[in-house]
């Protein structure tokens, strides 16, 4: 344990010294460039929707759906869009960025935070160049295949770069940056749609897949000129460097206690050999596990994926025109955008329990009474002659409120809170199945979405509010708060929680084995 830093205690509740330093313009600076990774995600989100509700791109690759669309006359809105081959398009990108995960843990672990980034850049241009040359199917699910190389790859590093990098008690905030980019991704994404759609000759969709190389060059130049983080700087061996780089990133000279700690968690990383494995068997890992599986899976359950990925399908499914549903998708990035806001200024002083908790409740209200309007509108049959301007505003504004439930909520504690709880030595394993269980579940909302509007109907909503409820009294329950905690000193925090502390007591763990049990009997000492 750091002179001077009551881990323990802090982890439960008590007021504990902190580490020495001040937020220095050097780690604000890198913070937001690091951020800037969430763009290539987000980006691709919003674009996806877009490009499936233009006429001229389902012409050109998914003219059965086209077909359908135009030569299906009657005023059923739940299946006019349902296409398998449709949905791989959107969901094809997920599946790769599973697979990629994998291997970006490797990587990330050898080469560093900083040397991932700069890979999902690269990769992710050269799947933008391919989506926007596109001459035929294959061609534009190969570049997708690479875009979701890329956003695997990002998704393995920026969150893990945004956490180590963050002095502890702005962590929650600067880490919330990587969701904001993805918001301003998505928001962008939606506003290029709204416009290359008007683009006469029917080759917008080409400028809106290829504007994806914008985000991509961000990124890559960011990681040109980032450093890595100390704490990974330390797991290769590089101590002198993450010293000098810690001392400048905190604006101190007296940076012993924090060094030391990164030492500490390094050396008993080193003690874990194979760290996959131990996360997936060992019982002390068992709290980090769950949390790693359950926060993806439930966080792709929101449903919030029906409205990010097909939100103008969406609204044109619902009876809105083709600039209105275009429209009503940027009015939904506006909101996910500035609620996003709320979580930046909150996390970190009100916690992410709360704001947990708060965010599924909003959502679960919204979903039933958005599954109550299409029910009552479209009844079972989803047969509607006209849509009332009233009733299209008031079905935008409930969807509206859900998205910014999930914008301060579980939009962005969903990447924050995972990236923050794991020990070193399996820090970087546990991120790679937190993103590989993410893209499962967007793979399976993205391929499914359509067709189970078109059999479940207005229940949909239904289906996902089921699981809002679920999830929100699981955090209730289940879920410690991790606000203003050291990441080095995460560990006490299921240490103290009423249900985990059961599996951390293992006295045949390495680790524990190492250090002879001495700082779980000081916390205990101190509770």
């Amino acid at each position: 344990m750091a002179p001077g830093f009551d881990g323990g205690s802090r982890a439960t509740g008590g007021n504990a010294p902190s580490y020495p330093g001040k937020l220095t313009p050097y780690v604000i600076i890198t913070v937001l460039a690091g951020a800037a990774g969430g763009l290539i995600f987000g980006f691709d989100l919003g674009i996806s929707g877009g490009v499936t509700s233009m006429a001229p791109f389902l012409q050109k690759f998914f003219p059965e759906v086209y077909e359908k669309e135009h030569a299906d006359t009657s005023t059923n809105q739940y299946c006019k869009f349902d296409s398998q081959k449709l949905q791989l398009f959107t969901s094809s990108l997920y599946l790769a960025a599973l697979v990629a995960s994998f291997i970006a843990a490797a990587v990330t672990k050898k080469f560093g935070r900083r040397i991932s980034m700069m890979i999902a850049g690269f990769i992710f241009l050269i799947g933008a160049a391919l989506t926007g040359a596109a001459v035929h199917i294959a061609m534009l699910i190969g570049g997708r295949l690479l875009l979701g190389v890329g956003v695997g790859f990002a998704n393995q590093s920026v969150p893990l770069y945004l956490s180590e990098m963050s002095p502890y008690n702005y962590r929650g905030r600067f880490n919330v940056c990587f969701q904001l980019m993805v918001t301003v991704g998505i928001l962008c994404a939606n506003v290029i749609n709204y416009f290359t759609a008007k683009i006469s000759g029917g080759w917008g969709w080409r400028v809106s897949l290829g504007l994806a190389g914008v985000p991509a060059l961000i990124i890559l130049i960011a990681s040109f000129c980032l450093s890595d983080t100390p704490n990974s700087m330390i797991q290769r061996g590089k101590e002198t460097e993450a010293k000098a780089l810690l001392k400048r990133i905190r604006g101190v000279n007296n940076v012993d206690a924090e060094f030391n700690d990164m030492v500490a968690a390094k050396n008993e990383a080193n003690l874990v050999k194979n760290p996959m494995q131990n996360l997936l068997n060992k019982r002390c890992y068992r709290p980090q596990l769950t949390m790693t599986i359950l926060i993806p899976f439930f966080q792709q359950f929101t449903g919030i994926n029906v409205i990010t990925f097909y939100a103008p399908v969406l609204f044109k499914s619902l009876g809105f025109k083709d600039d209105a549903s275009l429209m009503s998708a940027v009015i939904t990035g506006v909101v996910n955008m500035f609620a996003t806001g709320v979580s930046i200024y909150g996390c970190d002083r009100w916690g992410r329990r709360s704001l947990f908790l708060e965010g599924g409740v909003q959502m679960f209200v919204f979903q039933v009474i958005i599954a109550a309007l299409i029910g009552w509108k479209f009844g079972v049959s989803g047969n509607v002659a006209n849509i009332q301007t009233w009733f299209a505003a008031l079905v935008v504004g409930c969807i509206c409120v859900y998205v910014a439930g999930f914008a301060w909520s579980w939009g962005p504690l969903g990447w924050l809170y995972p990236s923050e709880i794991f020990p070193l030595e399996i820090r970087s394993a546990a991120q790679s199945v937190t993103v590989a269980v993410n893209m499962v579940f967007t793979f399976i909302v993205g391929q499914c979405f359509l067709t189970m509007l078109c059999a479940m109907k207005y229940g949909l909503f239904i289906f996902f509010a089921f699981f809002v409820a679920v999830m929100t009294v699981f955090c209730y329950f289940f879920m410690p708060e991790t606000k203003n905690i050291p990441i080095e000193e995460m560990t006490q925090v299921w240490r103290s929680h009423w249900f985990w502390k059961r599996f951390m007591n293992d006295p045949n763990d390495p680790v524990n084995m190492a250090v002879g049990m001495s700082r779980l009997d000081d916390a205990d000492d101190r509770v």
